[in-house]
């Protein structure tokens, strides 16, 4: 019987694929552009994960979890979304069998969580598996970060999801950068800490978003701005919008921020802004973690 398992991180645009053993040790791993949007139906799933594991030369036994927006409605089949109040250390007990004949048996998915806050409600498909793996690295409490497209602040007591918000920090960034006034000027070093500063003080004011994006526009067209500044700027705007909304409420806790290194860089540096403590974790580390969960259960 094979006593590894290939966890799937399949995304919007991207797949992460890696191989586990039962003590979490990442034994292959692969990265490719074949995400929700390039597989191209729900009838394609099938044949892009056989081709998946053919280009890792893994055998057709080999189990198969997958997370993210797999199992969105857009996906290869839609998985309900467990509530908010489900522990994390449950998900093994909640996965969805792949109901493909092809492959059904040897390849389940992971349901998302929902939470919902009187008449509001807010999702997440992906996160809930790196929440596992944070949590079995010890992280069970306080608030976890997770950046990206779609950013997650999750609020986290002894491994239950208390509360959690998505702020579209990394969609706004990319539509920005190519369309609309902005889009020209969307080409510089979004590290640059001059222009990430002026974004994060602008933000830590609370200055409505809208009228600070513009006046980077406007900025740069009145040479009271350097041009080259304006998509650091705009980071430090958007990044600062999560925290000057979060930020009170993480106060004297800090934050765990799990993201790449540039990118969790960068939240550090708005955490120090905004006078949090910030901890890193691997983002690897932690999805590698979370799938030998799933081994144990």
């Amino acid at each position: 019987m094979n006593k590894n398992i290939l966890g799937i991180d399949w995304g919007t645009s991207n797949r992460r694929a890696y191989l586990i053993d039962q003590s979490g040790a990442c034994l292959a791993e692969h990265e490719d552009g074949q995400g929700m949007l390039a597989v191209g139906g729900r009838d394609k799933f099938g044949a892009s994960l056989a081709g998946l594991l053919d280009a890792m030369q893994l055998p057709p036994d080999v189990p198969v979890i997958m997370s993210g927006m797999v199992g969105s409605a857009s996906g290869w089949q839609e998985v309900n979304y467990l509530d908010a109040s489900v522990p994390l250390e449950q998900l093994p007990r909640h996965l969805a069998a792949v109901t493909d004949p092809a492959w059904a048996g040897r390849s389940t998915i992971v349901p998302g969580y929902v939470y919902r806050n009187d008449a509001s409600a807010d999702v997440m498909r992906g996160e809930e598996t790196q929440l596992l793996g944070a949590v079995a690295l010890g992280h069970r409490d306080g608030w976890i970060v997770l950046p990206g497209t779609h950013s997650k602040w999750v609020l986290l007591r002894d491994g239950v999801i208390q509360s959690f918000a998505t702020y579209m920090t990394g969609e706004l960034f990319a539509m920005l950068s190519k369309g609309g006034t902005l889009s020209a000027m969307m080409d510089g070093d979004t590290s640059d800490a001059e222009g990430f500063a002026t974004g994060l003080n602008q933000a830590a004011r609370n200055e409505p978003l809208s009228n600070s994006l513009f006046r980077v526009r406007a900025g740069v067209v009145s040479r009271s701005a350097p041009p080259q500044q304006a998509a650091a700027t705009v980071s430090g705007l958007l990044i600062g919008a999560e925290f000057a909304a979060a930020a009170r409420a993480a106060e004297g806790q800090g934050i765990t921020v799990i993201g790449s290194p540039a990118l969790a860089a960068r939240y550090g540096v708005a955490a120090t802004h905004f006078g949090l403590k910030c901890t890193v974790l691997d983002p690897h580390q932690v999805y590698c973690t979370a799938i030998s969960q799933f081994l144990k259960a």
